[in-house]
């Protein structure tokens, strides 16, 4: 492609992203920023929904009303209901479905998972193939475990489950209403409801420990 064909596609490019734009500003939609956010065809948008700076909306995705996405976030193939945060910093990838009140937040990743209302997965985590429902919390660097090399399997939180920092679900499990997974836990079975799963090590301290020195 030489250069003038190229320089012709970025125009037209930038010229429809201004249309895409003025429409989103036209139908009430908060652009912060407008010229640093990127819509796709089919976006559609809820009544007074908030798009922070450096936004990416790819094809298929649906925002609902009163929702925010805070800057630096990615979103594809997702369908946001109402009163929904998602970042900063957050990657939606096809198939998530984000019902009311939830909150997306900043280095999550979600694909292919429903997250139910009210529930919240607020730092540094992968959720994917995954159902949770309400009024759960997923803690800082939880990762579902969905692929071992050949398929990929689902994880199910219920309702009211709470998930520890730094755990790993390792699919296909299930964690039933109520329960709690401690931080720093590798969860490979079913937890009961109302129960606590622990998976740690003992912590080993030694008393008046002296490092040996350098010859």
């Amino acid at each position: 492609m030489n250069t003038n064909n190229k320089l012709k596609k970025v125009r037209a490019y930038r010229l429809k992203q201004e249309k895409l734009r003025n429409k989103a500003l036209s139908k009430g939609v908060n652009l912060v920023a407008p010229e640093t956010i990127y819509l796709s065809n089919d976006t559609i948008f809820g009544k007074n929904v908030t798009v922070e700076p450096y936004v990416v909306i790819g094809s298929k995705v649906k925002i609902g009303n009163n929702s925010h996405i805070k800057s630096f976030s990615h979103i594809e193939g997702t369908k946001i209901q109402n009163n929904v945060v998602v970042g900063p910093y957050a990657r939606l990838r096809e198939g998530t479905v984000l019902k009311s009140n939830t909150k997306i937040g900043n280095f999550v990743e979600t694909k292919k998972s429903s997250i139910n209302s009210n529930s919240k997965i607020n730092h540094l985590s992968y959720i994917g193939d995954t159902l949770i429902g309400k009024n759960s919390n997923i803690g800082a660097g939880t990762i579902t475990c969905n692929y071992d090399g050949v398929k990929k399997s689902k994880t199910k939180i219920s309702d009211n489950v709470f998930v520890g920092s730094n755990s790993a679900l390792v699919a296909p499990v299930k964690l039933e209403k109520n329960s709690i997974v401690g931080a720093g836990s590798v969860i490979t079975k079913k937890v009961k409801k109302n129960s606590l799963a622990l998976t740690r090590s003992s912590q080993i301290e030694i008393k008046n420990y002296k490092q040996k020195k350098k010859k």
